[in-house]
């Protein structure tokens, strides 16, 4: 089974870019959307399905808010939409497709990076209060999934990099969102204390390994990387990765797809 999750920064714009002819090389099973800034009914309206596939999306109440989706050659037995949480839910922020053996769900976290003080809504709530926000609630959704027996594969966005050698040096210099000291040891919770398995780092340690290189740090993609772009693992997953790599050659998104494969047979 070969998963891919990539973040978009909008669906339409990514298609345009060449998205769906790189897709069509791919031979995914999977494909977790992140960011996609559309209205859920516009996917199919517009015909942004790729050729072979079944999609399922969810959007945010603002696109801007982002929505994710998934893109499945096989019928899943089961989609769930949210993870009971009314405002991740509200802004579109996860869903997950159940079948035979395996279930996987596509994630976005909330971005603050370069707007971490700016007050939303009535009550003094910045943006980085909305991200960490939303990062406890997953966490908890993820302290439950973890405890069960059925295995998950969570394509996730999380604007977050864990390890210095997952961020550029600029990063481990100034206070940005997403490598700031309190959302670093989210991530250590999630993997050591939770057992999390960050895929992608089973099979490749090396750094410079970067998923996403944004406007807001005057990046490119020479020295301004970060690695936010996960693929998840429950432990029971981690006897099964064959292959995964970041294909940073793309150039429909500032983010890069992480692919994965795996030896699962993910249809009936």
């Amino acid at each position: 089974m070969r998963v891919v999750s990539i973040s978009v920064n909008g669906l339409a714009q990514a298609v345009e870019k060449g998205f769906f002819d790189w897709l069509a090389e791919q031979d995914a099973d999977v494909v977790c959307v992140q960011d996609h800034r559309m209205r859920a009914y516009e996917i199919e309206d517009y015909n942004l399905i790729p050729e072979g596939y079944e999609a399922y999306f969810i959007d945010g109440e603002k696109n801007e808010d982002g929505g994710v989706g998934i893109y499945t050659r096989h019928f899943p037995k089961a989609i769930m939409y949210g993870f009971a949480n009314e405002q991740a839910d509200r802004e579109g922020r996860f869903i997950q497709a159940d079948f035979d053996k395996v279930s996987v769900a596509c994630v976005l976290a909330p971005c603050a990076l370069g707007r971490e003080e700016e007050l939303i809504g009535e009550d003094d709530l910045t943006v980085l209060d909305h991200k960490d926000e939303f990062m406890e609630s997953f966490g908890l959704h993820m302290q439950k999934t973890l405890r069960k027996r059925r295995q998950f594969i969570f394509c996730a966005n999380l604007q977050t990099a864990h390890h210095v050698t997952d961020a550029s040096p600029l990063y481990h210099k100034l206070d940005f969102s997403g490598f700031l000291p309190h959302e670093r040891a989210w991530l250590d919770r999630l993997f050591d204390e939770m057992g999390c398995v960050d895929g992608f780092r089973e099979i490749n340690k090396q750094s410079n390994q970067f998923t996403w290189w944004p406007e807001q740090a005057e990046g490119s993609r020479k020295n301004a990387g970060i690695r936010v772009d996960y693929q998840l693992l429950t432990p029971g997953i981690r006897k099964t990765i064959e292959d995964g790599w970041i294909d940073d050659s793309t150039r429909f998104s500032d983010h890069a797809p992480v692919i994965m494969d795996y030896d699962i047979e993910i249809g009936f």
